[in-house]
């Protein structure tokens, strides 16, 4: 699978230092390098890529005026390169696979390369049963119902999170979902318990909620989220409460009004 590239940096220096870096990465084929924010936005639309490394600050657009440009086509994945660390959260926001700080590390790229195939990966298997449905629609109609309800579980899998960005102590965490063991809600900040750490997370429970797969993460309280794989217990408790023993032995109380919940574990 080969991974069509455009380079964007208005220091030419810094575009021939990335491809170098890149050439231990045979399956990226650099298509284009662009100086400026509207050179890249024209090159993008043209070449479609698949991939955009984009530098931040630069004269005329920046790089978040080129994610904006972005709106009335298929956009790439893009991957922020710049020499200031205070961007990160926004990058984030924007969306983007990953953000890389000048000079770029070797290491660091190449997990940024993983994560981009991971990604790219996802897209094609989506876009390839986009194209299956579509021929057994006309010849084989009952195998594309049967289909169609498989990709529609998978779809709501994927719409989901899989990697959280968390600001803590001035650092970003990339936490992986599927680790966080709970949540916990203190007004407009969530502690989050993944692999024996705590990290603070600014955001409400309600829209965190929304990031998260409901099949896996359940409110068993009203101000705790519970991951239900890692739950290793129910025990029961009085007035038809209950507690959830958690792989780390943690005990959460599940309040009645979400002893729905509790229903998934007794059979």
């Amino acid at each position: 699978m080969t991974i069509r590239t455009i380079l964007v940096d208005d220091e030419k220096l810094a575009i021939q230092g990335l491809q170098l870096r890149l050439e231990a990465h045979p399956d990226v084929e650099v298509i284009e390098t662009c100086l400026n924010g509207r050179e890249a936005i024209r090159a993008i639309k043209t070449h479609k890529p698949d991939l955009v490394f984009l530098d931040i600050q630069m004269p005329g657009f920046d790089g978040f005026s080129v994610v904006s440009g972005m709106a009335e086509v298929e956009p790439p994945l893009f991957v922020f390169v710049t020499a200031y660390g205070d961007h990160a959260i926004r990058a984030f926001e924007a969306q983007a696979t990953d953000y890389l700080m000048k000079p770029v590390e070797h290491d660091r790229l190449a997990d940024t390369m993983e994560r981009v195939r991971q990604r790219l990966a996802e897209k094609r298997g989506v876009e390839e049963a986009e194209r299956l449905k579509e021929a057994l629609a006309e010849h084989a109609p009952e195998a594309a119902e049967e289909l169609v309800e498989q990709s529609a579980d998978q779809l709501a899998a994927n719409r989901y999170e899989k990697m959280i960005n968390i600001k803590d102590q001035g650092q970003i965490f990339r936490v992986e979902v599927d680790t966080i063991e709970r949540i916990d809600a203190a007004g407009d900040y969530m502690c989050i318990y993944s692999g024996g750490d705590t990290l603070i997370l600014r955001e409400t429970m309600k829209d965190l909620e929304k990031r998260l797969d409901p099949r896996k993460f359940q409110r068993v309280h009203r101000s705790t989220i519970v991951n239900l794989d890692l739950v290793r217990q129910v025990k029961p408790h009085t007035n038809g409460e209950c507690f959830l023993v958690l792989d780390s032995g943690a005990q959460v109380k599940v309040s009645r009004s979400y002893r729905d919940v509790v229903a998934r574990f007794v059979h």
